[in-house]
């Protein structure tokens, strides 16, 4: 008893190092497991922001669970101070296990339930009272190493957690996410962190742990490793098997670009479905209708420089492209991935035409914000083909500010048109659209197209995609001040969807919705949320 009071009070002697070199091995601990946890943290925000969408939401949801919860995990610990070291290593084995299987058991969740919101919830208070567990338990194993006094110990165990904090949150997006993947990178960390604890607890604290605690915190340690290591031995299965669970059997490309996860499925122009992070973008059942729909009505005038931002996929492209009279396309992506995929693959280059071959195309690979800032002007048709302003990467795209800068791009009598979302399922999101679109100068006409309902597509957006078929495409034309009036009368000829009194129509239709005055969104007050 006098020994372990001894030991509890920082005694050097039952340690196997001298009290400085225990000091650091302490704190390099503090470093690893400070970069594991935040690891763990950006693996939760990143992987919810794919599967559930809204990042902002999701990073806010992640974030305040997670602090609230280490609160909660630093007054449990408490409890743990005259058994640290032992207490120590069992923590940091279950938040490996716990963290490291956290993106896997999310897309589980994900691929068979449908729903991965609680799940994500419930990681997020698992490990923040792991995360919140640990400092009581090192400052106590600080002090027993080498006595100092409080202020000083404190400071070197937070040092030394931040800067962990710092390498970890730089790894992720950097190294870990690109050669790894979500997966088999919160896999790697988990290994990393148990190896870290139980390290430090078994050599430095060896002498402080009974023959029983010794050989439980072995075998604990020990197969948290080994469920890990199978893991990641066995994640390629796994994605093959959930992809299937998510798109079916038709996944014919699956790849990872650096921006976003593409998924191709189905080999024929009637089957084919694209998706990008899990969001379907392009069916091959029904895309003529919307892409119809988009080009057609802001090619009635002007039209020999046009300007493409988005619709790396080309389909859009394949529609300007009909007119002869067209001599210049631009096409802005962001991601090179999309634009290489439209020009190689067999069944989605046939559906947009090879178009990526017509030498009037030229493909931009660039974020279409930052590009129109340093762009010259001219371009007598602007058409915008984005991801929905719903999804909050895309929310800059659709802000008064954005639409101040196409309309400097656009050449006098020049028209924009814009895909503002579904207008009956998601009114506020469309008419805000709207708004900031006239907060910019342009003079708006808005119009709605209806979908088919026969036309659903397989995997995880097929709910959205039947409440799309439901509610159709929401448009916006837009034209500067001082153009010609818009006129909603589509010139190509032998289109399979669209006619003047269709147009008409999805005017009328649009027009008959129109809500209250709304506030246009810009980048300092995204209102797109408020539809969510």
């Amino acid at each position: 008893m006098i020994d372990q009071q001894v030991s509890l009070r920082g005694g050097a002697a039952c340690l196997p190092v001298r009290p400085r070199t225990g000091r650091c091995l302490v704190l390099a601990a503090v470093f690893v497991c400070a970069a594991c946890g935040l690891v763990y943290e950006l693996e939760l925000v990143a992987l919810a922001s794919y599967l559930i969408g809204d990042s902002v939401t999701q990073a806010s949801v992640v974030l305040s669970v997670m602090v609230f919860a280490m609160g909660v995990g630093s007054l449990l610990a408490k409890r743990l101070r005259s058994r640290a070291a032992v207490g120590f290593g069992l923590i940091e084995a279950v938040l490996a296990l716990v963290g490291g299987s956290s993106a896997l058991v999310l897309y589980a969740t994900f691929a068979w339930v449908g729903e991965s919101r609680y799940a994500l919830v419930g990681f997020s208070l698992a490990i923040g009272v792991l995360i919140g567990a640990e400092i009581p338990l090192l400052m106590t194993l600080i002090q027993r190493v080498d006595r100092q006094d409080p202020g000083g110990a404190v400071a070197d165990l937070f040092a030394a957690d931040y800067v962990g904090a710092l390498v970890g949150g730089l790894a992720f997006p950097f190294l870990l996410l690109p050669v790894l993947g979500q997966l088999t990178g919160a896999l790697f960390t988990g290994g990393v962190n148990a190896a870290a604890g139980g390290a430090l607890v078994l050599w430095v604290f060896r002498r402080d742990l009974t023959p029983r605690s010794r050989w439980l915190l072995v075998l604990v340690n020990v197969a948290v490793i080994a469920v890990l290591a199978v893991a990641t031995a066995l994640v390629d299965d796994f994605e093959q098997a959930a992809r299937r669970a998510v798109y079916g059997d038709g996944v014919r490309v699956a790849l990872q670009t650096g921006v976003q996860e593409v998924v191709l499925t189905g080999a024929g122009r009637s089957s084919l479905d694209l998706y990008l992070d899990g969001r379907l973008r392009v069916s091959g059942r029904d895309e003529y209708r919307y892409h119809e729909a988009l080009v057609h009505p802001a090619m009635n005038g002007p039209r020999a420089r046009v300007l493409i931002l988005g619709g790396g996929d080309g389909l859009a492209a394949r529609e300007v492209l009909r007119y002869r009279d067209v001599r210049r396309v631009t096409l802005v992506e962001l991601d090179p991935g999309v634009t290489r995929l439209a020009r190689t693959d067999r069944a989605l280059s046939a559906l947009n035409a090879h178009a990526f071959r017509d030498p009037r195309l030229t493909v931009v690979n660039a974020d279409a914000f930052n590009w129109l800032r340093a762009a010259h002007g001219g371009y007598d048709v602007v058409i915008s083909d984005l991801p929905d302003p719903g999804i909050s990467a895309s929310t800059k795209l659709y802000s008064a500010e954005f639409y101040g800068l196409v309309a400097e791009a656009l050449a006098p009598g020049g028209r924009l048109v814009v895909h503002g979302g579904p207008p009956v399922t998601r009114p506020h999101t469309y008419w805000t659209v709207e708004a900031s679109m006239r907060a910019a100068g342009l003079r708006t006409r808005p119009y709605r197209i209806s979908g088919r309902l026969s036309d659903f597509a397989a995997g995880p957006d097929r709910a959205t995609h039947r409440a799309q078929a439901e509610d159709g495409w929401g448009f916006v034309l837009a034209r500067t001040a001082g153009a010609p009036a818009l006129r909603l009368s589509p010139q190509a000829p032998e289109l399979r969807s669209l006619t003047r009194s269709s147009l008409v129509r999805a005017g009328r239709d649009a027009e008959s919705a129109r809500p209250r005055e709304l506030l246009p969104s810009t980048l300092v007050h995204p209102r797109y949320w408020e539809d969510r």
